[in-house]
């Protein structure tokens, strides 16, 4: 065996393929010509002040470069709009949902009275290859005049005694609840924020007796919440025909007149939402 120094040795270490140990092996070490790095010139020493200092004074500097996106205002968010009606029928549930949501207000219950009227039934052959059925509906017109039945045949139902009365008016007063209240300082439809923006325009003294009108309402009719079609109308208006519901004291013509104003509530909006019918 040759005799090496220590100098001329290295150790080489490596995996033995398809084995779980280590080879250990040695070789010679050959002498190599390595060219000399270039010389670099140290950097004075700063303080800790001084690089704050100069890494502000980048920031700023890079700022002024682009003033365009620091100072840009952010993007407005798009404005919600309607499908095409004859696509309603075949579009997928979660935008069959969107589209109640726009058109009335947010409730489970009323998604589970009309989602299994939107996909009309097709009574075919087995295995016989027809196109896609079209929309039950002409328009979104039809659509929520459709919608007012399915709700006025739940109101007739809760008031029956051959039904499970209980049950069918927790669903109805959950659908009629789903509108914000009158005069609310936080409303999450976009829809109702602009409608009700009439009625944000006076005193804090006036806000107030809405306020209580709402209250006195609710005790009155339990269950169920004042929803009534603004169409503009000041606070002073509102709050009248609030008293005269109030005091006529009738909770089965409440559920009419409710039904009636989200109908029409749905109609208006279906009027000012960009649709492509």
């Amino acid at each position: 065996m040759p005799q090496f120094t220590p100098m001329q040795l290295k150790l080489r270490i490596k995996r033995i393929p398809n084995h779980n140990e280590l080879g250990v092996g040695f070789t010679t070490k050959e002498r190599r010509d390595v060219p000399t790095p270039p010389y670099v010139e140290l950097q004075p020493r700063r303080t800790l002040s001084e690089f704050m200092e100069s890494s502000s004074a980048s920031s700023s500097s890079a700022a002024a470069a682009t003033p365009d996106t620091a100072t840009a205002p952010p993007k407005a968010a798009a404005p919600p709009s309607l499908p095409p009606i004859a696509s309603l029928s075949t579009a997928p549930i979660k935008a069959q949902l969107a589209v109640l949501d726009l058109l009335f207000e947010p409730s489970t219950e009323l998604h589970t009275l009309v989602l299994p009227t939107l996909r009309p039934k097709r009574a075919s052959a087995a295995g016989a290859s027809e196109p896609p059925p079209e929309s039950p509906f002409a328009s979104y017109a039809s659509l929520i005049r459709h919608v007012g039945s399915l709700v006025t045949s739940l109101s007739s139902q809760s008031s029956s005694s051959s039904s499970p009365s209980a049950q069918q008016q927790k669903k109805l007063h959950g659908i009629l609840g789903s509108h914000p209240r009158l005069g609310a300082k936080k409303v999450e439809s976009v829809q109702s924020q602009a409608e009700q923006a009439q009625l944000n325009q006076g005193g804090a003294e006036e806000a107030e007796k809405l306020k209580a009108l709402n209250d006195e309402y609710e005790q009155k009719f339990p269950g169920l919440r004042y929803v009534v079609f603004v169409n503009g109308r000041s606070r002073p208006v509102v709050m009248e025909d609030m008293r005269r519901r109030i005091d006529r004291g009738d909770p089965k013509e409440e559920e009419q007149e409710a039904i009636r104003a989200m109908v029409d509530i749905a109609l208006d909006r279906a009027k000012k939402l960009d649709t492509a019918d």
